[in-house]
């Protein structure tokens, strides 16, 4: 189809809704100098599209409407003859192919061809297809595919996918019923690539011109130390979650506590901080990691204190995402399965989470944030180890927590001890032990941030 007839397809449109209005306009006067007044019938209330709020669209009617081959050579209108309900092998006895919309009132429209793969492609100002099932109108064995919705916001678009090169013969709109009518006739591959060039001619000026494109921020940069380290500290359960709880105490009050204390160590240090919760608040697990990635966190920080209801396990102990080895016990997956378990009381449907394309995207951003987060674990577990602070005989261990998952974040969960042990449970409740531990977080940060901030300036290089 060519520039010219297509501008003529989009003129013809535009004045055939502006004509059927006038018409519609003067039979109504018509009626109502012929009639007495009479009570109007109640009009059928039709609801609007979901998530759209427009009102009087033209809505399609599929029981007059369809998509039918032409025998070859056939009059406009005669079709293949076929049988009801008889659907003929794709590309057999290749004719030209009619698309009849009927709709309860004219709109504008346009018609266009793309190629690769050839697709006829028609937008409206606007069609409701909404609950119409595309296989309702389609008849034609040419057609390989039919859909159709919302395009952008007060225009609708129809596609549909051909077996083979096609372009428009002819499209029109008549009004005494609406109905919106196109002819395709067969082609080959250059003349469906010139039909498809004269559609980009018209396609980016006047009403049809695509919205702006969204702006789409920048990822976040790699911190390479121009800055201060940013760092998201997540204090673990919250609110209707208390976390552990032996011995009078709940994981929940006292992970915040040292998270508050630990915030403004670092920020007097220097360091930009956030954190998932400042009050005794839920956070369902996957919002801590949608924290941290909307603020540009260089490092998430999750801090717990958890028990366990059989065996013994005491001291400090680091997490990084991964399956748990088995000189570790089934302690780690325990408490990963916990954490989640506490979302699902909490009333956070966990269902769909696990995505097998998203988790392969996201095994590709871990190949280089996965390195970093292992030697931010090594530096705490050294500062720790440094400072005299108690920590479990496997002090770095691997768990599947929801809250590592961050792909381009260093993630770590940091177990300041075990509310089940005697011992845990008086250091944790000592304000001195956890200025200590504090201070040896906060050196493992530096300690970190420099090492990574050196990696990020060498690769830049």
């Amino acid at each position: 189809m060519n520039g010219r007839i297509f501008g003529t397809f989009v003129a013809t449109a535009l004045a055939v809704a502006g004509l059927a209005q006038a018409q519609a306009q003067t039979r109504v006067q018509a009626q109502a100098q012929a009639q007495p007044p009479a009570q109007p019938p109640a009009a059928p209330q039709v609801p609007p599209p979901a998530g759209q709020e427009l009102s009087a669209l033209a809505r399609l009617d599929p029981r007059a409407s369809g998509i039918e081959d032409l025998a070859p050579e056939a009059a406009p209108g005669q079709t293949s003859g076929r049988a009801p309900g008889k659907v003929p092998e794709r590309g057999a006895g290749q004719g030209a192919i009619s698309l009849r919309l009927a709709l309860s009132q004219p709109v504008p429209f346009r018609v266009f061809m793309l190629d690769d793969p050839p697709r006829l492609v028609m937008d409206f100002r606007e069609v409701a297809f909404d609950g119409i099932d595309p296989a309702a109108i389609d008849r034609s064995a040419h057609v390989t595919a039919l859909r159709w919705g919302a395009f952008h916001p007060g225009w609708s678009r129809l596609v549909a996918e051909l077996d083979a090169p096609y372009v428009v013969a002819s499209a029109w709109q008549e009004t005494a019923p609406t109905r919106i009518n196109v002819s395709l006739v067969p082609s080959d591959a250059a003349g469906l690539a010139a039909a498809a060039r004269a559609h980009d001619s018209e396609a980016t000026a006047g009403p049809w011109a695509l919205p702006a494109p969204a702006v789409i921020p920048a990822p976040h940069p790699r911190q390479d130390g121009s800055r201060p380290l940013r760092v998201l500290i997540d204090p673990g359960h919250g609110g209707l979650d208390p976390g552990a709880e032996a011995g009078g105490l709940s994981e929940a009050p006292l992970v915040l506590a040292f998270a508050l204390q630990l915030r403004d160590l670092l920020i007097r240090a220097g360091m930009d901080v956030q954190m998932t919760r400042a009050e005794d608040v839920f956070v369902p697990l996957d919002t801590r990691v949608s924290v941290a990635r909307a603020w540009g966190a260089d490092l998430m920080l999750s801090v717990h204190a958890d028990a366990i209801a059989e065996g013994e396990a005491h001291g400090a102990t680091v997490y990084l995402l991964g399956a748990a080895a088995a000189a570790a016990g089934h302690t780690a997956e325990e408490l990963a399965a916990r954490h989640d378990r506490d979302d699902l009381l909490a009333g956070v449907d966990l269902d769909g989470h696990d995505d097998e394309v998203a988790g392969v995207l996201m095994d590709l951003a871990r190949a280089e944030t996965g390195p970093r987060s292992d030697r931010l674990a090594q530096a705490l577990a050294a500062r720790l180890k440094a400072a005299g602070l108690r920590m479990h005989r496997h002090p770095v261990q691997r768990a599947d927590f929801t809250v590592l998952k961050a792909p381009d974040i260093p993630s770590v969960l940091l177990e300041l001890g075990f509310l089940s042990s005697q011992e845990d449970r008086a250091r944790l409740a000592d304000p001195a032990w956890r200025e200590r531990m504090a201070q040896a977080v906060l050196g493992a940060l530096d300690d970190w941030g420099a090492a990574d901030a050196a990696e990020a300036r060498l690769l830049r290089q």
